[in-house]
């Protein structure tokens, strides 16, 4: 059962979320984390495929849909069907946001394509998903999260040096396509708040990874410098890296700034470094990274991790273990800013997972209820837009929708 309690700021939002897996609807993850009411379309087989994604299936269901299908009410439509496309199109008309990210020319030939969709709800806004964008010769490729990250420039200088590009390890070039698609509808909003009238965001998964790639292009064409990978460093800033301990684990140390990386001669007992013309300065000590990092490991190595830890900080040394899931549900930050959340799930009973992100201080957001099941909420939002119960009856019967 979900919460209908308005909450955040995006209370009085209507969303649809049209498309499956990442990028589409992690961006409706968003807006509904902080409290815009997000309707979920989905095909009333299988639903999104996020529902069967997963390393693991406990009680036979994906651990990914509880979190990115949160806070949303899921409505079960074959959009392939005329019947299907215009209770699609009745939900639309009513929303002030609609999300997807099918394959450009999907949504024109189901006649939903923006121009067509605006000229029923001139205030909609649109956000277009995809691997290349709405236009260019690449516009009908079909794009996942990692041919974006590869032509955005993000694979090539990840990884070890010595070995083929790497991934990040989690689905970042979608990730960062829904961000930008979200930060388009606030931009869009406020537009319209201003002239009534919505507008398109195209949100393309290369351009996305793009635009985090720092200065890497006009490194480039200054200076014709092609950046590689490095590993655990950055080129040229150091001591900034990953160091071993005496126990075996390994610790982040941020010590590449002239104050910093005094106070972190000083706590090892070696102030002299930080006057020797090898490391007394930021380019000095870039130009000295590899000698001065095996200095740094030399000593990490005879100190057990918690107790580096604890004299690094008392010295203002920025410093931090590597965390996995178990250090996260043990580390008294995360429960002293409730980063995470316990949510109860009709199946799992309780489940863990991220809270809402940024913190807002006078309308924040959080989460209400866990990925709904497929169809779940078909009823209560068609019969909300006047299609009565033997209607509902005859579509499912033919299957053109399903009833959770």
């Amino acid at each position: 059962m979900t919460d209908q309690t308005p909450k955040g700021p995006l209370s009085d939002l209507k969303v649809v979320e049209m498309g499956t897996l990442i990028a589409g609807p992690f961006c409706g993850q968003v807006l509904g984390d902080f409290g815009a009411d997000v309707v979920k379309v989905e095909d009333p087989g299988k639903g999104d495929p996020m529902r069967q994604w997963g390393r693991s299936l406990p009680k036979g269901l994906s651990p990914w849909w509880p979190v990115i299908g949160r806070n949303k009410r899921s409505v079960a439509l074959d959009l392939r069907q005329p019947e299907g496309r215009e209770l699609a199109l009745a939900l639309i008309d009513q929303a002030d946001v609609l999300i997807e990210n099918f394959r450009p020319g999907a949504m024109e030939k189901w006649g939903m394509g923006y121009e067509a969709l605006a000229a029923r709800n001139p205030r909609l806004v649109m956000a277009r998903v995809s691997g290349f964008g709405q236009t260019g010769p690449y516009s009908e490729r079909a794009g996942y999260g990692l041919i974006g990250e590869a032509m955005g420039g993000l694979r090539y200088v990840t990884g070890e040096p010595d070995r083929p590009p790497a991934r990040a390890g989690i689905s970042i070039g979608d990730s960062l396509t829904a961000l930008h698609a979200v930060i388009g509808v606030m931009m869009a909003l406020h537009h319209r708040e201003r002239t009534g009238r919505g507008q398109m965001i195209d949100a393309a998964l290369y351009e996305s990874v793009l635009s985090v790639m720092e200065n890497l292009v006009t490194e480039y064409d200054l200076t014709g410098y092609v950046r590689e990978r490095s590993g655990s460093i950055l080129p040229g800033i150091a001591p900034s890296n990953v160091y071993p301990c005496a126990n075996g684990e390994s610790l982040l140390i941020g010590g590449n700034g002239d104050a910093v990386f005094a106070r972190l001669a000083a706590t090892m007992g070696r102030e002299d470094l930080a006057a020797d013309p090898r490391y007394a300065t930021h380019a000095a000590r870039g130009e000295n990274q590899a000698e001065l990092d095996r200095i740094v490991s030399d000593w990490t190595r005879n100190w057990p991790l918690p107790e580096l830890l604890a004299l690094l900080e008392a010295n203002g040394v920025p410093c931090g273990r590597i965390f996995r899931a178990p250090d996260m549900l043990e580390d008294p930050q995360f429960a002293a800013r409730q980063s995470i959340v316990e949510v109860d799930h009709p199946v799992f009973g309780k489940v863990k997972m991220q809270n809402a992100f940024p913190k807002l201080s006078e309308t924040p957001g959080g989460v209400r209820w866990p990925g709904p099941a497929l169809g779940e909420h078909t009823r209560e939002v068609l019969e909300g837009l006047g299609v009565d119960a033997g209607r509902l009856a005859e579509l499912a019967a033919r299957k053109i929708t399903a009833l959770g």
